[in-house]
């Protein structure tokens, strides 16, 4: 199943009905990718996953999202039986492992710039800014190109913009070959005079 702007959210109001009907400890999440970009109208298009790329705790602070919590383990599962959604149709893909976008370090700034919204009583998300898809999708294009290079293209980032991008990128991979790699694909996205500065 694909998610457009209309099931992404029924999806997320149906999963915090489930957490209040448990009554569970409120559940505040940080989204990256593809349902983001839908959430805030930046781009036109369909998603197979909802990304989670932190939590909020109680402080306001982010925090690791792995493990999920068991009642919202639960309550995925539930929505996806009830929804006909895949079981992990809900994840923390992005930050799954050591090498995850959380334990490397997500963008200064990044929560006070993102776009919050209620599902109920029970879930918070936080869709994240244009400014931190932008880096976020220029690091997933170095490495796989396809619908990442496609969504950054819509989102039209300035030089500036690239620019802050591929040096935040190059603090999660400072080795020579990844450095090549950002230089001849911002070439061939037309990015020449940032392509230099790297």
């Amino acid at each position: 199943m694909k998610f457009s702007t209309f099931k992404l959210s029924r999806a997320l109001i149906m999963l915090g009905e489930r957490l209040r009907l448990k009554d569970t400890p409120p559940v505040r999440l940080v989204v990256c990718g593809g349902s983001a970009l839908i959430a805030m109208e930046l781009v036109s298009r369909t998603t197979d996953d909802v990304d989670v790329v932190a939590l909020v705790d109680e402080h306001q602070q982010l925090i690791a999202p792995v493990p999920f919590p068991k009642y919202l383990e639960d309550s995925i599962r539930e929505v996806s039986v009830l929804l006909n959604l895949p079981v992990y149709w809900l994840n923390y893909g992005p930050s799954s492992d050591s090498g995850g976008l959380f334990q490397t370090g997500l963008p200064e700034g990044l929560l006070n710039r993102a776009h919050e919204k209620d599902y109920g009583s029970h879930l918070t998300v936080y869709f994240i800014d244009r400014i931190d898809q932008i880096h976020f999708k220029v690091f997933a294009a170095a490495d796989s190109l396809g619908i990442h290079v496609d969504d950054l293209i819509l989102l039209k980032p300035s030089d500036a913009e690239m620019e802050h991008a591929a040096r935040w990128c190059m603090t999660h991979d400072p080795s020579d070959g990844f450095r090549k790699i950002l230089i001849s694909m911002y070439e061939q996205l037309g990015y020449r005079n940032v392509a230099a500065k790297l």
